[in-house]
């Protein structure tokens, strides 16, 4: 065998070649990880999100859109009195009456961006523990508080807003009480704001929803029969983790994009480094029939010519890793419902150290038969 000092040593025959290669497959690696990121943090926001314990009623028909739900104002102190093993919390039950809202909201500079509200009670506490205080107050009557992320999903820039800031909804003067944390949910990227205030803003009699914690997860089955005997409220039960589960299935074509978006970009830029190789390995036509003529085997050098080309494109792996984790971790995404952190993690990493690895076996294979195809004779005329 050749000694692995030979691979490396011809990476630096041509450095313009070189860095064509590593930056081709640092290029590929880079979209991979952000691929593998993307879809493991949207996939990660929306599973967490919802909590084996909550059950959320909605209005008959609308199974899979909390927004277009319409809930009787009166079902939420019917379920609090009629399904069983509710969670209480001194004595209050841990039942939460919420509307959902798509609109504008006004900054202080007058310009509007779209939102998504929640009108709550403070019983929303009670379903949502993940819930907790980062600055300030829980919103009064004429505030509203902000999840940590909404400037990312309103598209401002993070110090825009601070507590004590006037925005408005619908013309109406609202006041920022404060900022709230739910690591890991799209609650993160809404803003709250009272029951009573978003029922007029909203210009609606009717919940959107009315949330229930069970003490035991196996305790659905009472409140699924909750909603089919009361025909008189028209509701729905469905587990919390069932109905982001749907909204999961919903992205998928999204996600499914993001893979076909970059491997598009990632099998040009493979295609591209073929061509570098090509050139490169033709040009050593006479250096590995030399080489078979002291006594290599093909398989030998097909071999040395594979380590230059895994060495230089586990190279590029590494650079982009590198950037992956110095740009974009810790980065915030926005999309539709609300937004999620980019993690480079264990699995985005091994995606990107197995792409390396893959584009150094494929890209070298064609070129590098190419080369040895030749007869010895040929070979040392070439």
């Amino acid at each position: 065998m050749l000694p692995f000092s030979y691979a490396a040593r011809n990476l630096f025959r041509s450095k313009a070649r070189l860095l064509q290669t590593v930056g081709g497959s640092a290029l590929v690696v880079l979209l991979v990880m952000v691929a593998v990121a993307i879809n493991q943090g949207m996939e990660r926001v929306l599973s967490a999100s919802g909590s084996p314990q909550n059950v959320i009623l909605l209005g008959a028909g609308s199974e899979e859109s909390v927004q277009r739900s319409e809930v009787a104002e009166q079902a939420a102190g019917i379920a609090a009195a009629s399904i069983p093993g509710i969670s209480e919390t001194l004595g209050v039950r841990a039942v939460s009456g919420e509307i959902y809202y798509m609109n504008y909201l006004g900054l202080p500079d007058g310009e509007q961006v779209e939102a998504t509200f929640r009108g709550v009670s403070p019983a929303a506490l009670h379903v949502h523990p993940e819930v907790w205080l980062v600055e300030g107050s829980f919103p009064k009557a004429g505030q509203v508080m902000l999840g940590r992320l909404a400037w990312r999903s309103l598209g401002i820039q993070e110090d825009t807003l601070k507590v004590g800031s006037e925005v408005s909804i619908n013309g109406q003067i609202m006041t920022l009480s404060g900022f709230f944390a739910a690591p890991g949910t799209v609650l993160e990227s809404e803003v709250w704001t009272t029951l009573s205030d978003l029922r007029v803003l909203a210009q609606r009699e009717s919940l959107s929803c009315v949330v229930v914690r069970l003490d035991d997860p196996e305790d659905f089955a009472e409140a699924d029969l909750f909603a089919k005997q009361r025909l008189d409220l028209e509701l729905v039960a469905l587990r919390e983790t069932d109905y982001y589960g749907k909204l999961s299935n919903f992205f998928a074509p999204l996600r499914g994009m993001i893979w076909i978006t970059a491997g598009l970009i990632a099998a040009g830029a493979l295609f591209g480094g073929i061509n570098t190789l090509y050139a490169a390995f033709a040009s050593r036509v006479r250096e590995m029939g030399t080489l078979q003529a002291i006594g290599f085997s093909r398989g030998t050098l097909l071999w040395s010519l594979v380590q230059e080309s895994t060495l230089a494109c586990l190279s590029g792996a590494l650079v982009a890793s590198a950037v992956a984790v110095w740009l974009l971790d810790g980065q915030t995404v926005p999309f539709s419902i609300g937004a999620f952190t980019v993690e480079i993690g264990p699995g985005a990493a091994l995606a990107g150290i197995l792409t390396g690895l893959f584009l150094g076996l494929l890209g070298a294979l064609p070129p590098a038969i190419r080369c040895l195809k030749p007869p010895l004779p040929v070979a040392l005329r070439m």
